[in-house]
């Protein structure tokens, strides 16, 4: 059979293997049951197929499994009841050569994985959430951590993930802006093509990649409130400038697959969006991957946009828009047939659904090897060098915002030291949503890393929690206050938690994102389904800080969240402000770090932090017809977008536009020398924004075009070079096509958005 030759073409092996399969089999193809649901975990630790699955497997045949080593409290999946590394590999490989040995026609299975910031299993190393790492505006670093995801993903089995997520952030109250890069597109673009290029590697068959997911595809993030899958507001110009560039960006460099967002644009479901689908992302771009849609979302068609009034019209409308599998639904394979007998659309819209997974079957090299060793898993994952490189992205995604009268680092001759707050010893509540249950051993909370890094000193810790992330239970108060009395400087480790709720009715048992509840034991306030009206700390923390405050000692904020906080009265009282986002299992020691000044803070903020939500939306690139103020307040946020301090002073001098004048098609070099002019080493991010002076269409005040992470030593001073194109230039026109049109253009060169040597570029 030619479709088993491995030296044919991947697309004549794909029309082989067509012309041989039912109309069963190739919707079968289409279909990505829960995986977790399709195995039972025996006594012995080896698991068995389940009869509900082999029947699913005699009907047509499966094409993917959905999050089989998934472990969370969606799947039910415990410490207890999961499989180790070295159990999961087995595992998968049962249930591939099961599907393999027991179907006619022998196609492996596509096993899908949830890797926003790990892989969602058992024994898995946990990264830091994207929001940190787009603090880290490190794409080498990242692309590095990626690497070590896919190797620890693929060892198990997993060919595909539902990474990177390249929402662009609107409104940080939406509850998903931690698994997002920032708010400006050339970032998260620059961090899209970092995952893509981590995550498959050179090969895509390779034992160490997986195929990457673009998603949420598209304005995901600049939905209506703030709230997840509201409708996006947003005309053709802005989606294409903005939130369409980070897809486009990393679709040029070979993403594998692509996901819809659950969201509308203007009425239309992207989940049924030809032109979205097909004439930008195909037409356009030349996507030659496959798409698969989020959990549920052409039952959303029929349920919840009403734009299909039975499933098989939304099967139809789908498929036809160019949806190619369905993400852990049943409508393709209730519908799917009826839709064609019923003429909503042809075999031939179903034959090139299928032949485009198959293809990816074969370029993932599944049919030549769909088995892992699972002994290389249990070698692999969770190794010493993922935990020291999770603990670097912690430590470069954390954010010094504030720093009075040198408040920071502290000296390891301290006498005593008090770390206080619900966050400070809480490993849950550091680690962000999309994370499977943990050991403990595994987690470094902040008290565990300061415990750590002054266990050679003399220095006695003081801890007490104080309160809890949400309630209004004071009565930790006393004790707290009682250990910061006798300390000389204080910690407060406050912020927010997306440690899922176990409790009854808090998981959509159809999609796993989570429902809002009032169960006492959850302190949940961000993550997938959590959305929030205000930016303020939640419960008595704020109270509690206020408290400490009154001691008079030095006292440092530790922020461990999934969102910016907004909370004026810290940034006017509290001596020094570290942003640290969620900082994965390694945070404790990224901050403790950060602290004792053993690592200088380089990260800067990739979203904006406004004084006030009334302010929203704040993000830096917004147009110049935005207004001028409120009443109360003018439209500047606390704290800008590219904004960090560091334990270094550095200074920006001689900014060269050369040449000065050039063509539509001409590029020029921006060139700007850096100093350290501090007494520490440390790093800067170097940021080129671009100000159209003049457009046909209306442009943002300033727009962030290129940017470069460099280190220097006390005293030195490094030259940085950046390329200025028809890319940096160009903007979508009249006719909603791309263009350089003449003018004259500012280049602004600086630490942050704010700030900068300006230089003039004419284009003739």
């Amino acid at each position: 059979m030619s479709y088993r030759n491995a030296s044919l073409p991947p697309k004549e092996r794909v029309q082989d293997l067509l012309s041989k399969m039912t109309r069963a089999e190739k919707i079968g193809q289409l279909v990505q049951p829960f995986g977790w649901k399709c195995y039972r975990k025996l006594e012995d630790g080896t698991v068995e197929v389940t009869e509900a699955f082999k029947e699913q497997l005699k009907a047509g045949g499966v094409g993917s499994l959905y999050g089989a080593l998934r472990a969370d409290p969606w799947t039910g999946v415990t410490l207890e009841t999961g499989l180790s590394p070295e159990q999961g590999a087995e595992a998968v490989n049962t249930i591939q050569r099961y599907a393999i040995e027991q179907t006619r026609l022998g196609i492996p299975i596509l096993f899908g994985e949830e890797c926003s910031h790990g892989h969602m299993a058992i024994g898995a190393t946990v990264f830091p959430v994207p929001l940190t790492i787009g603090s880290t505006w490190n794409p080498a670093l990242f692309k590095e951590m990626c690497r070590a995801v896919a190797v620890e993903t693929r060892a198990q089995g997993g060919a595909t993930t539902y990474s990177p997520v390249l929402d662009v952030v609107r409104d940080p109250r939406w509850g998903r802006t931690e698994e997002n890069f920032g708010e400006d597109p050339v970032l998260v673009a620059e961090m899209g093509v970092a995952a893509v290029e981590g995550l498959q590697g050179d090969d895509l068959a390779s034992e160490s990649s997986v195929m990457a997911t673009l998603k949420h595809y598209t304005a995901y993030g600049s939905s209506e409130g703030g709230r997840n899958g509201a409708p996006a507001h947003i005309g053709l110009r802005e989606l294409h400038e903005v939130d369409l560039y980070p897809f486009r960006k990393a679709v040029e460099v070979g993403a594998g697959s692509v996901m819809p967002a659950y969201n509308e644009i203007d009425g239309v479901p992207c989940t049924s969006n030809r032109y979205l689908l097909h004439d930008v992302l195909r037409e356009q771009w030349g996507f030659d991957g496959f798409v698969i849609t989020d959990c549920g979302a052409i039952n959303m068609l029929v349920n919840g946009h009403n734009t299909a009034a039975t499933g098989e019209e939304a099967v139809a409308a789908s498929l036809k828009a160019g949806v190619e599998m369905e993400m852990s639904g049943e409508m393709l394979s209730n519908y799917a047939d009826l839709a064609i007998e019923q003429g909503w659309m042809d075999e031939a819209d179903l034959d090139l659904a299928v032949g485009r997974v198959l293809e990816m079957k074969f370029r993932l090299g599944l049919f030549e090897r769909p088995y892992v060793d699972a002994k290389h898993a249990k070698a692999v994952i969770g190794q010493p060098e993922h935990k020291q490189l999770a603990r670097r992205v912690a430590a470069e995604g954390a954010v010094l915002l504030k720093n009075e009268r040198a408040t920071l680092p502290l000296t390891r001759k301290i006498s005593k030291l008090a770390v206080i707050g619900p966050n400070a010893h809480a490993p849950y509540h550091q680690l962000g949503d999309y994370t499977s249950p943990q050991r403990r051993e595994q987690i470094v909370t902040v008290l565990d890393g300061l415990r750590e890094k002054l266990s050679a000193e003399q220095t006695e810790i003081l801890y007490a929690p104080g309160c809890r992330v949400r309630g209004e239970d004071r009565d930790g108060f006393p004790l707290a206050m009682e250990q910061a009395i006798k300390a000389d400087a204080i910690v407060v480790v406050v912020g927010g938690s997306s440690a899922r709720d176990f409790g009854e009715g808090a998981i959509d048992l159809r999609t796993g994102a989570s429902n809002v509840t009032d169960n006492s034991w959850n302190d949940m306030e961000c993550g997938e389904g959590i959305d929030r009206t205000t930016l303020y700390l939640t419960g008595v923390q704020l109270e509690l800080v206020q408290e400490l405050r009154r001691l008079g000692k030095p006292l440092i904020v530790v922020y461990i969240n999934g969102r910016p906080i907004t909370e004026p009265w810290i940034d006017e009282h509290a001596d020094a402000i570290l942003e640290a986002w969620y900082p994965g299992q390694e945070g404790g020691h990224a901050i403790a770090d950060i602290l004792f000044g053993d690592v200088n803070p380089s990260g800067k903020l990739s979203v904006s932090i406004p004084k006030e939500v009334g302010q929203l939306p704040v993000y830096y690139h917004s147009r110049r017809t935005r207004g001028k103020r409120y009443l109360e307040t003018d439209l500047s946020p606390r704290y800008p977008f590219g904004y960090g301090l560091s334990y270094t002073t550095f200074e920006y001098r001689n900014l060269k536009v050369e040449p000065a004048v050039i063509d539509t098609t001409g590029e020029a070099v921006i060139t700007v020398q850096v100093t350290n002019t501090g007494t520490v080493a440390g790093a800067e991010i170097v940021q080129l924004y671009v100000s159209d002076l003049a457009a046909s269409v209306t442009r943002p005040e300033k727009a962030l075009k290129r940017f470069e992470k460099i280190e220097l030593e006390p005293g030195e001073t490094r030259e940085v070079a950046f390329l200025i194109n028809r890319e940096q230039l160009e903007l979508i026109g009249l006719d909603l096509q791309p263009v350089v049109e003449p003018g004259a253009f500012d280049i602004i060169v600086g630490p942050n958005s704010v700030e900068g040597l300006v230089g003039r570029l004419t284009v003739e």
